[in-house]
């Protein structure tokens, strides 16, 4: 029998070579999205990051070389799943000269399409059923979305007012009058929607009517 030709010693650094390892940034990336999936599963306290990093696909200790702590990974998951898109939506607004109606009526349809149209949404879930029992997220949910979110209601309802298409200054003091309907549009697409859909792109444009109307003083 002839001999089996010999395999050279290269031969194995070079299938390794042909399957680099995943970059720092995708590595950050795939523990985030395992995580997305492990909290929204588990819930905030229960959820454990050696099921998050045996999603991810690496060892226990990686990720601690990106996050210091559970708190830490879940405050990044919100930064980038929603106060980077809520930031992103709101230099977009104040940059717009649309009139105050059609600004608020895009802001919601911005919200609608890339928050709650995606997985995003179950971030925001997971934050409002969790906020009660751990203020320090409620914190931080609060300072890096909702008050964006409410200085940017704030931002439109003032520039309204100051153009004259709004009569009222309610919508300023109290800028949760906008938001309402986010919630509501959260919570029922979670835990109702199979039972009663929501269109929830109609009761956007008809809470922009009503609230509108309303800060008009009823002028058409």
């Amino acid at each position: 029998m002839g001999r089996r030709p010999a395999v050279r010693s290269g031969a194995g650094k070079t299938a390794r070579a042909a399957q680099p390892e995943r970059s720092a940034a995708d590595r950050r990336e795939a523990i985030l999205a395992a995580a997305l999936d492990v909290f929204a599963e588990s819930g905030f306290a229960p959820a454990r990051l050696d099921d998050v990093a045996a999603r991810a696909g690496v060892a226990k200790g990686t990720i601690y070389l990106y996050f210091a702590s559970k708190q830490a990974l879940f405050e990044a998951l919100v930064q980038t799943s929603i106060g980077g898109p809520v930031a992103a939506i709101g230099e977009a607004m104040l940059a717009s000269d649309l009139p105050t109606a059609d600004l608020l009526r895009t802001l919601f349809s911005r919200v609608r399409t890339e928050i709650l149209g995606t997985r995003r949404r179950e971030v925001a879930r997971l934050v409002l059923s969790e906020v009660g029992r751990f203020p320090e997220l409620a914190a931080f949910y609060h300072r890096e979305v909702v008050g964006r979110g409410m200085a940017l209601i704030r931002a439109i309802a003032r520039r309204g007012v100051e153009r004259g298409e709004l009569a009222s200054d309610a919508l300023e003091r109290f800028p949760q009058l906008a938001a309402a309907p986010l919630v509501v549009a959260l919570l029922w697409t979670s835990f109702f929607d199979v039972l009663e859909p929501l269109d929830v792109e109609g009761m956007f444009d008809a809470h922009v009517e009503i609230l509108v109307r309303g800060l008009q003083g009823g002028r058409p």
